[in-house]
């Protein structure tokens, strides 16, 4: 080799080596938190199980503590691990904390617009609308009840129409949820039969399983790489406009019929009226673009999560027998099987909520919580985290915190229940995250696994074909959500 080449490629070798030293300098106080040593393009991918990311966290997080800095590809992030860590910075500082990353795929999914991934006065605007909007129309309230009462009903009724024979729930209950999210937002419900409904819903299963698969990640990591790569995503890329393309079409049927001296039918009609009120404000957040991607939020959040919360809640009960037959004692002391669920029932059946509970912490659906984003430096335990930065709340570690739970990886409703048999509650539950991003819907959410699941015990047992042993209660994919895995099941009345 002629030795100018060598000493080229020395100095390149050395050039590399001072940049790898000077990116992965952290740890010390003032500085980036500690973290593993990050290589040039891929910094730790190499590292983390594209499987199960969030178990490789946990296995680095035990050498450089529960805040350290990963490098996914050329993005910088800051992974916090256990409840003290997250409640610091999410609730205890939570005005640093309230950044939403820029998820490519959500990017993407609403061109940039709506609640979901906005920062600054966007977020702030549209989040204080949601809310009120959505608590006017009884989020949490008796006006939401008689829906999910309703809805409850027509559920009830297309199960029987089963007859005890096995089959598959998950589009049965996605429909159950969906229905009342549509209530809310496109002020209709849709019939468990029509066809396009169904695909929605399909559609909807299919784009959080690819979120939550390998290649979903890769777009996520390396999305101007993943767009010129064939593959699942340019299906799930089509199915994105099919979905804009049904709320584009709700709205402008809502615009056509829309009357501003009438009171608002739903979601939609009051973002139409605001639109209509802010049309002279060049700082305002409501216009079309924000309204179609908001519906999008809401309509993907307020099906999927619950939906499969449902669905995973049922091989539970499946899996432990005795689990739902101590719930099913208690509804009929309670409530009987005649008279609609209320949610003021739910005081008195404190095992009911413990076992609902003991759901979502053990599914733990979104391990690790919708990444934020640091919109300035930030100064955390006596590190300097640079503005820019992803932030990785692992509510994984949250929910499964050996400190805070006394059988974290095994199912034990006892979590949530004192020794004399009261519901207690726990702070490290945090399904829905904490803080300032916390879930907007989790007042409906909490509402529908209550009612749906109580209502259906009421009237069925449940089994599989298999037996308990045959299920298995991991999550088929794992990583952007934990989705539950599919199993016939077998209502039979009571």
């Amino acid at each position: 080799m002629d030795i100018s080449v060598a000493f080229l490629l020395l100095g390149v070798l050395l050039a590399l080596l001072l940049l790898l030293h000077k990116k992965n300098k952290s740890g010390e106080k003032g500085g980036l938190p500690p973290g593993p040593l990050a290589l040039p393009l891929i910094g730790n991918l190499p590292q983390i199980d594209k499987h199960v990311p969030f178990k490789s966290f946990l296995k680095l997080s035990e050498k450089y503590g529960p805040v350290m800095t990963v490098h996914l590809g050329r993005q910088r992030a800051v992974v916090l691990v256990g409840y003290e860590t997250v409640k610091e910075a999410l609730v205890d500082q939570a005005d640093d904390f309230t950044g939403r990353m820029q998820l490519p795929f959500l990017v993407k999914a609403t061109k940039g617009y709506g609640l979901g991934i906005s920062n600054g006065e966007r977020w702030r605007q549209l989040r204080r609308f949601t809310l009120t909007t959505l608590r006017d129309f009884g989020m949490g309230r008796k006006g939401m009840e008689e829906w999910i009462q309703e809805e409850s009903q027509h559920m009830r009724a297309n199960i029987e129409t089963q007859k005890a024979a096995p089959f598959d729930p998950s589009f049965l209950l996605s429909c159950s949820v969906s229905n009342v999210i549509c209530c809310l937002v496109f002020g209709q419900r849709f019939d468990y039969e029509d066809d396009d409904f169904l695909r929605l819903l399909a559609i909807i299963s299919e784009m959080v399983q690819f979120l939550a698969s390998p290649r979903g990640q890769m777009y996520n990591v390396f999305p101007w790489l993943t767009e010129h790569l064939p593959g699942r995503q340019h299906k799930v890329f089509g199915h994105m406009e099919v979905i804009r393309s049904f709320i584009k079409k709700k709205i402008q049927q809502h615009q056509d019929s829309l009357e501003p001296s009438a009171p608002p039918r739903d979601y939609i009609d009051c973002f139409l009226n605001r639109i209509q009120q802010e049309k002279d404000n060049e700082s305002t957040e409501f216009f079309y673009e924000n309204l179609v991607a908001t519906v999008m939020n809401l309509f993907l959040a307020g099906t999927e999560t619950t939906g499969s919360t449902m669905r995973y809640a049922l091989s539970v009960l499946i899996k432990n027998p005795e689990i739902q037959e101590k719930m099913q004692q208690e509804i009929d002391d309670i409530i009987g099987r005649e008279r609609c669920v209320y949610m003021e029932d739910r005081k008195s059946m404190p095992f009911t909520d413990a076992v609902i509970h003991e759901v979502q912490r053990f599914l733990d659906i979104v391990p690790f919580s919708l990444p934020h984003y640091t919109l300035w430096d930030v100064s955390f335990r006596g590190y300097t985290i640079p503005k820019n930065t992803i932030i990785v709340p692992l509510l994984h570690s949250v929910l499964k915190d050996q400190t805070q739970w006394a059988e974290p990886q095994s199912f034990n409703p006892q979590h949530f229940l004192d020794r004399n048999g009261n519901f207690k509650k726990n702070p490290a539950f945090m399904p829905f995250s904490a803080g300032k991003r916390a879930c907007v819907g989790e007042s409906l959410a909490r509402m529908e696994l209550f009612i749906f699941l109580v209502s259906l015990l009421q009237h069925f047992s449940f089994s599989c074909p298999g037996g308990p042993d045959s299920l298995d209660l991991t999550p088929e994919y794992s990583s952007f959500a934990n989705t539950p895995r599919r199993h016939q099941i077998i209502a039979t009345p009571r």
